[in-house]
């Protein structure tokens, strides 16, 4: 009688243990969610961007983008979503009517794209001379980040217009930033620390005359 009355037991919490175990995978079932990549207009991945799914103005559930810019977002109910899209330094953006099913992740693709905000963006705008005050048209600036370990990582490049002037963008964040101006055998080097979203002006003086016509 009392091993008929343990065995019992022991088949009744079995089958009280497998249903545990298969309430995650019945909730999955009744879920569904949405996945894609998340880019800007260089076809870079935006990493860490934030992704929400809306549904009368209240964010449901969010989840941030990988190093790569991709995501996956679920555990959503079925049900017609606006998914919105932001990131440190660009402008938000949402994606309406999102169509999510039981059981099923959505691929969104890689065609989720982010415009720039230019409201939250480093501006610098520079000018360069040569030594004797004339400006410096046509002269190659090159834009290097220097890391806090020394490290040196090249941002882009530009020439100076017929005003000797030139402009570079960049994210707001703090950075040491190098400007290296060449032109012929004149060179100029400038170091410009920068942090929050604003305009810098800065001007390089390269080290030789104009040249003589």
């Amino acid at each position: 009688m009392h091993k008929l009355h343990h065995r019992s037991v022991t088949v009744a919490f079995g089958l009280l243990l497998s249903a545990f175990c298969l309430l995650p995978t019945a909730f999955a079932q009744n879920t569904g969610g949405a996945k894609g990549k998340v880019r800007n207009l260089k076809d870079e991945g935006i990493a860490n961007a934030t992704i929400s799914a809306r549904q009368k103005g209240v964010d449901l559930k969010s989840t941030k983008t990988d190093a790569k810019g991709e995501f996956v977002l679920d555990g959503l109910e079925p049900g017609i979503y606006n998914l919105a899209f932001e990131a440190r330094g660009y402008s938000a953006a949402v994606q309406y009517n999102v169509e999510i099913k039981k059981g099923k992740v959505r691929d969104l693709g890689d065609r989720l794209i982010l415009m720039v905000d230019r409201g939250s963006r480093v501006i610098v705008k520079g000018s360069v001379f040569f030594k004797d005050g004339f400006i410096a048209a046509g002269a190659k600036v090159t834009v290097e980040r220097v890391n806090g370990d020394g490290s040196i990582r090249k941002l882009g490049e530009a020439a100076t217009d017929s005003q000797g002037e030139f402009s570079f963008t960049q994210p707001e964040g703090t950075a040491k930033l190098r400007f290296t101006a060449v032109l012929k055998d004149g060179k100029a080097v400038k170091d410009i620390d920068v942090d929050s979203a604003m305009v810098y002006r800065t001007a390089l003086n390269l080290d030789i005359d104009r040249p003589k016509p």
